[in-house]
């Protein structure tokens, strides 16, 4: 398919499947358009056999869709982590960049820029980048939000890419592999006093959320470290 806005619909869906059933209106508000136009859209794809309505009203996407879904998501992280690696920008800069980026790259580039990159297993927000067959890793963690009083754990991935979000995580030193030891968790859904290093900050619930973390036993150091939010790529 050669349609951009079809591209990020199925890449759409398939972000909203990961969190549970799809409605068309979850779509319109994460693309920001209007209800009609998530409607005509659904359509298109539904007679290229890319998607698949529920008897509920959902959505879901075919085995085609899905395989479509994960070969755009592949060339977005892909492109993530070239911008961010080779090309120096910072890690909350680089998702719209990306957005553009990811309906230009043939299959060919896609291959020659994993090599050219060791081959990355996760975008530089620690989101796991498919293989070019279609298979994408499974990845173990909870909402930081959920860890309790002197809990020592490794960040996993930064669900939400938000620009603002990723320059603030980025100004605490919380990139995916970090350790944060949890010092205190306020009641009534306060806040959290986290420790990065020597340093200790009060983290809102909201953000807490947004901030996928696994057992402090390194299995979440999987991507790589650094400044800009994983640095590091041969070049």
């Amino acid at each position: 398919m050669t349609s951009a806005t079809l591209e990020e619909y199925l890449e759409t869906i398939y972000k909203l499947a990961e969190r549970g059933e799809v409605r068309p209106g979850q779509i319109a508000d994460a693309m920001s358009v209007s209800a009609p136009t998530v409607t005509a859209t659904l359509g298109r794809l539904q007679s290229r056999g890319l998607v698949a309505r529920t008897g509920d009203g959902g959505v879901e996407l075919t085995l085609a869709g899905r395989q479509n879904a994960l070969d755009i998501i592949r060339r977005h992280r892909l492109a993530e982590r070239f911008l961010v690696d080779v090309l120096g920008l910072s890690w909350d800069e680089v998702h719209d960049e990306a957005c553009e980026l990811e309906h230009a790259l043939s299959p060919k580039v896609q291959e020659a820029l994993e090599r050219f990159m060791d081959n990355p297993e996760v975008c530089p927000h620690g989101h796991p980048i498919p293989s070019a067959n279609g298979v994408i890793a499974v990845q173990d963690g909870a909402p930081l939000c959920q860890s309790g009083p002197g809990d020592e754990v490794d960040i996993v991935r930064i669900e939400d890419e938000d620009g603002e979000l990723l320059s603030y995580l980025s100004s605490l030193g919380m990139f995916p592999g970090t350790t944060v030891r949890v010092c205190d968790v306020a009641p009534f859904k306060g806040p959290l006093m986290v420790e990065i290093g020597e340093a200790r900050y009060a983290l809102g619930r909201e953000v807490a959320e947004k901030i996928v973390v696994s057992g402090g036993d390194g299995s979440a150091r999987r991507g790589r470290r650094g400044g800009r939010g994983g640095r590091g790529a041969r070049r």
